[in-house]
């Protein structure tokens, strides 16, 4: 997702209205903002409390895919279990197969085009989000907290 759409459907949860309202400006001001008219441009504060407001981490997600990675957000600790673990696992192994899948269809005739790089490319980004979820649980789960460590762990 780019910047651009990343504002746009985080601004379209509470309309133009609602949001420039919530940040204490016009929709002119917020407007000049998302398209940078004029030389003006969103602040990294702006985007954030757009995007807490909208309630989606849309924002963080543009960024994350902009510099060449995948936001990935991080479990609650009190909704960990052994079971998620299991869960998440068998989720990448089916994207795994998704995209073995898809990429198999798509060299069919030779050539993966613009449409089917595109969609590989999102299987993928779905797998390195997976992945880096399981990571999080596995080490949530099974590694000690600081403060539990022996002092020569330290």
């Amino acid at each position: 997702m780019e910047l651009l759409t990343a504002y746009q459907e985080m601004i379209k949860v509470h309309s133009w209205v609602g949001t420039a309202a919530m940040l204490g400006m016009s929709r002119s001001a917020l407007e000049a903002r998302v398209y940078e008219v004029k030389g003006s441009g969103m602040r990294v504060e702006t985007a954030l409390l757009i995007q807490a407001h909208a309630g989606t981490k849309h924002f963080a997600q543009a960024v994350a895919a902009e510099s060449g990675g995948v936001f990935v957000e991080l479990p609650e600790a009190e909704c960990i279990h052994g079971l998620d673990l299991e869960a998440k696992s068998h989720e990448l192994v089916s994207e795994l197969g998704h995209l073995l899948k898809t990429y198999s269809e798509a060299k069919k005739d030779g050539e993966i085009d613009k449409r089917e790089r595109a969609e590989l490319e999102d299987i993928s980004q779905q797998m390195h989000k997976a992945l880096q979820e399981l990571m999080s649980l596995m080490f949530h789960v099974y590694c000690r907290k600081p403060a539990e460590r022996p002092a020569d762990d330290r």
